[in-house]
């Protein structure tokens, strides 16, 4: 039995060699197999993050039965964690970090503080986004949130930053913006305390705006792009056997 044939296919000719042949097509489906892998473990781990959110969130603990020591060092284990928290939004002293986005438009993101109902002590709620464009002498519709409230979020620790000039800040004029939180001016601002997090809210909760935050997810990028990789080299590889073993070349060529 010969191992070597000719496949015509009008002009292009295929010289086959079944060992070679079989060597190319081992070789370009361990690539393929391993890019597949790489999308699976993608998904697997989508999967996996999105049963812990939903986890967590179910499971949501009361803000106060953290201890404070942890709260107030801003421990990193903290990060993302959901809690629940419950009391009344100081509306009158709410923050607006400027320069936030939400689909290409421009805008705010409002930051209410509000007094848990078990300690009276202050915690700054994330409550979403808000356009910056107002009418002429007119102020950000902030949408004030009265009464006792429940509410979920998530605890999210901000990076320390340089701290911001409080002398530039008017306290007599809420609601105050800033580049981004600056606990140590916000408690001068304030004149007394907050917890040194920032809890952004759920979902459908009592006060919420448009989140405008992406939701917490773990990192794939490395996983399709090792996945894009094994299949561009499966891709190459059929490419180069297909040149080597055909006059598809010739034929590339002389159509020019």
């Amino acid at each position: 039995m010969s191992l070597r044939f000719e496949l015509n296919l009008g002009q292009l000719r295929i010289r086959i060699n079944l060992l070679v042949a079989l060597c190319a097509l081992v070789t370009v489906a361990g690539l393929a197999r391993l890019g597949i892998w790489q999308l699976s473990r993608a998904a697997d781990k989508l999967a996996d993050q999105e049963a812990v959110q939903l986890e967590y969130q179910v499971k949501a603990v009361r803000l106060e039965a953290i201890p404070d020591a942890q709260l107030q060092a801003a421990d990193d284990s903290l990060q993302h964690r959901h809690v629940q928290i419950t009391g009344t939004y100081e509306n009158d002293h709410s923050l607006l970090l400027i320069a936030q986005f939400y689909d290409g438009q421009l805008g705010y993101s409002v930051v209410t503080p509000l007094r848990l109902q078990s300690n009276g002590k202050l915690v700054l709620v994330n409550r979403g986004w808000i356009t910056a464009l107002v009418q002429p002498g007119g102020k950000p519709g902030i949408q004030p949130y009265n009464g006792p409230v429940t509410v979920t979020g998530q605890i999210h620790l901000t990076q320390p930053r340089p701290q911001a000039y409080a002398e530039q800040l008017d306290s007599s004029n809420w609601p105050i913006r800033m580049r981004y939180l600056d606990f140590r001016t916000i408690n001068e601002q304030l004149k007394e305390p907050v917890y040194p997090v920032e809890v952004r809210l759920a979902e459908d909760q009592a006060g919420g705006l448009i989140r405008h935050w992406p939701a917490v997810h773990i990192n794939i990028n490395q996983n399709l792009s090792y996945a894009l990789q094994w299949f561009a080299l499966a891709l190459l590889v059929s490419l180069v056997s297909l040149l080597a073993s055909s006059n598809l070349w010739s034929l590339l060529r002389e159509s020019r």
